[in-house]
């Protein structure tokens, strides 16, 4: 996930982050240790003004944005507490729970509604 750095803020934003990677050896869904790839998700939505990420495994990353939109992310499910709460979601945690760090599957896209589970 590289990109140019611009400015004074961009290069912050970069060291935050590379502080993030040092620090911060689980995963912030499901809580498993980061394997060799890391995802980092938006808890709330890049297109909804959002700017703090969190490392993911790419698995874990595929199911918060199969199973919940953009604007619920935004408007319920931006704290990981709130969105493992969600039936859909405690359900892949149990799934995923014993599965190696770098374990990945193709991940189906959930019928999901507009309204929290």
């Amino acid at each position: 996930m590289g990109g140019r750095v611009k400015g004074k803020a961009g290069l912050a934003e970069a060291e935050a982050r590379a502080a993030r990677v040092v620090s911060n050896d689980r995963c912030a869904l499901c809580g498993r240790p980061l394997g060799q790839r890391t995802e980092w998700h938006h808890a709330i939505p890049k297109s909804r003004g959002g700017t703090e990420t969190f490392p993911v495994h790419p698995i874990c990353h595929r199911a918060i944005h199969a199973h919940v939109s953009n604007r619920d992310l935004a408007a319920s499910f931006a704290d990981f507490d709130a969105l493992r709460a969600r039936d859909d979601i405690a359900a892949f945690l149990r799934w995923i729970a014993d599965k190696a760090p770098d374990f990945y599957t193709p991940t189906r896209r959930a019928r999901r509604s507009e309204t929290p589970v």
